[in-house]
């Protein structure tokens, strides 16, 4: 695992990374980790925060695995946030600093529906959502769908003109379910920003798949 990509906290990712991803799961993976703080640090720079709070709860925000078809699923960011707090007491970290950890862990979860009170639990929301949008949006969304054996879309129906939206069994549902929900949401304007044009990049993979099939 690189711990490059997370400059300028090298030390910390070298610390961290062995304890930040269980599963087999490429949508969760190291990669992953390594994007959401290449959005975390743009949305930094505009939007200011504690540098090192928020590369800590980039790099374990996902250290519990939890399947998207889970019946734990809403607790998965709670799970992680609790793993996370240990890990850092054990490194010595100061509580008040975990506490923040924790917080922006426990919130960046669209499942968990838990409101982000701290600069930087916001810009790791974004930034994580931002993973969720645009082009990689569109390529986890029929990755995981993969994962769970879901069809592509319902041959009889893709754009359920005559049915209810059922994400569980079609991938392209899942654009209306959740994809294109989640720019309203965005805490920050830098990643307002982002997401903007992420939402177009998503919309433009639909539109064109649709044209093909």
């Amino acid at each position: 695992m690189s711990a490059i990509a997370f400059a300028p906290y090298q030390h910390l990712a070298d610390q961290l990374l062995p304890h930040a991803v269980s599963g087999d799961d490429g949508s969760h993976d190291v990669a992953h980790l390594q994007r959401v703080w290449k959005n975390a640090r743009a949305i930094h720079a505009a939007e200011g925060g504690k540098g090192e709070i928020l590369a800590a709860a980039t790099l374990l925000h996902d250290c519990v695995a939890v399947e998207k078809n889970s019946p734990l699923r809403a607790q998965a960011s709670a799970l992680a946030a609790d793993k996370a707090s240990g890990l850092l007491r054990e490194l010595g970290w100061a509580e008040d600093a975990i506490a923040a950890v924790a917080h922006a862990i426990l919130t960046h979860s669209f499942s968990a529906g838990i409101a982000p009170e701290t600069l930087e639990a916001k810009i790791l929301q974004d930034a994580d959502r931002l993973d969720a949008i645009g082009m990689v949006g569109a390529a986890r969304c029929f990755y995981i769908a993969g994962r769970m054996g879901s069809g592509l879309y319902d041959p009889a129906d893709p754009t359920a003109a005559h049915r209810d939206y059922d994400d569980r069994r079609f991938a392209i549902d899942h654009f209306q379910t959740k994809l294109f929900k989640l720019v309203d949401g965005f805490n920050t304007a830098a990643g307002r920003k982002l997401a903007t044009i992420r939402q177009q990049r998503l919309h433009r993979v639909l539109e064109e798949f649709l044209d093909e099939i």
